[in-house]
């Protein structure tokens, strides 16, 4: 009798937890974490700064440092390693170059974050350069973006998230609630069929890409579909990440309602957290704990349609679903947000304040590495010519107008609660 070994396989969101929290004992141990410098303003500065053999020597430490944990990510969750190396490399160089424009003092006036810049370079790049397809699937904005979160809640204290949190659950609510029911009859009205609607709904009023996914996985929905609402999503994130800070600004609407503005209505969480940077830490850390509020509805949500879709939804015939269970709930839960908690519980109960200042520096700096790392495969990734290939545009129109009363409603909402 042939005995056949499965090979070991980690959901990713369980690997992202990990790795988050052996990044941060390994801080906590004492273990130096390379911290290149990015900043320069001339020429000169440059070559004597950025150029200098001791900051190359951080680079490359740095470099492989992180390139452990990326290896180690796809051991744990099963994915080939094999054109790892030449990815991950292309997008660290890419990373770094827009980490250093952003660290120009010329640059920094306009107030223009890193992720701005590789997210850019990526697009550039990604639209212009056809990268081959082997490429893009190694791509990890996921996995990136991910860990990038879990280091974060190191530096929220936990009460802020009572405190916010109860707020924002309200906010999601409310927001979720409204926008999704007006997506749906939006997306009815266009006469757009049961599951991209379905899909579409979701994806604006709860979060992005992990709602369209998990809705997909609740409704056994067609991956086309799926990967046509996943564009419009990173899309549309793209501008709106840019925009509504400048446009909160311009109305002059304090961080606490900014965060929880951009936290309920940009789709994408690493869309959050780099438009909450663009406006400061509180608006960070509000829009931060709104999305997440948004995500543990998620399995909530999942839960709801697969109910919906098996009782009413789906009429297409000899399509079997999933049976509504807590199981599908837990199965749609966000894990990483665990770990996102749990990072804020260690530094706001079990950490001395002394020992958190301490790790402060190397953990924010890692963690911004971790977020441009991710907004520079964001922008190789993403093909604008994928939202005009597809011969029926309402879909767009759809998700286009459902987006604004989410921007509309949102705003409004967050302005009665954290005004």
């Amino acid at each position: 009798m042939t005995v056949i070994k499965k090979k070991f396989q980690l959901h990713e969101d369980w690997a992202i937890v990990i790795l988050g929290f052996l990044i941060i004992v390994l801080m906590l141990a004492g273990v130096a974490y390379p911290v290149p410098s990015y900043s320069w303003g001339s020429g000169p500065e440059f070559l004597s700064t950025i150029l200098s053999p001791a900051n190359l020597a951080a680079f490359g430490m740095q470099y492989f440092f992180v390139l452990v944990f990326v290896f180690l990510a796809a051991l744990l969750t099963g994915k080939p390693v094999s054109r790892l190396l030449i990815v991950f490399t292309t997008v660290y160089l890419l990373s770094i170059f827009a980490m250093i424009l952003a660290g120009s003092k010329q640059i920094k006036i306009l107030n223009l974050e890193s992720v701005i810049f590789s997210l850019t370079l990526g697009l550039l790049i990604g639209n212009t350069i056809r990268l081959p397809e082997w490429f893009r699937s190694a791509l990890s904005a996921e996995l990136f973006v991910k860990i990038g979160l879990v280091l974060l809640g190191t530096a929220i204290i936990f009460r802020d998230i009572l405190k916010a949190g109860s707020f924002g659950l309200l906010q999601s609510l409310v927001v979720v609630l409204s926008v999704w029911y007006f997506a749906y009859w939006i997306c009815g009205r266009l006469k757009i069929d049961k599951e991209m609607t379905m899909m579409i709904s979701s994806a604006v009023s709860i979060c992005g890409v992990s709602a369209a996914i998990a809705t997909a996985g609740a409704i056994k929905g067609d991956s086309k579909k799926l990967s046509y609402v996943i564009s419009l999503v990173l899309v549309t994130a793209i501008p709106m990440m840019i925009g509504m800070p400048y446009l909160a600004r311009y109305f002059g609407l304090s961080q606490e309602v900014t965060g929880a503005w951009l936290g309920g209505t940009i789709d994408t969480t690493g869309a959050v957290v780099a438009s909450g940077t663009l406006v400061g830490e509180t608006a960070l850390k509000i829009s931060t704990i709104v999305k997440f509020s948004q995500n543990v509805l998620l399995g909530i949500a999942a839960f709801a349609i697969s109910i919906y879709w098996t009782f009413r939804g789906n009429k297409i015939e000899g399509k079997e679903n999933e049976a509504p269970s807590l199981k599908v709930i837990w199965d749609r839960f966000p894990k990483f947000v665990l770990g996102f908690v749990g990072a804020s519980l260690l530094f706001s109960f079990f950490i001395q304040p002394e020992t958190a200042a301490g790790v402060k520096d190397s953990l924010k700096n890692i963690q911004t590495l971790w977020f441009v790392l991710a907004f520079t495969s964001i922008g190789l990734e993403t093909n604008f010519s994928d939202l005009f290939t597809q011969e029926n545009r309402k879909p767009l129109f759809g998700f286009l107008i459902a987006q604004i009363f989410n921007i509309i409603v949102t705003l409004g909402i967050a302005w009665l609660l954290f005004h």
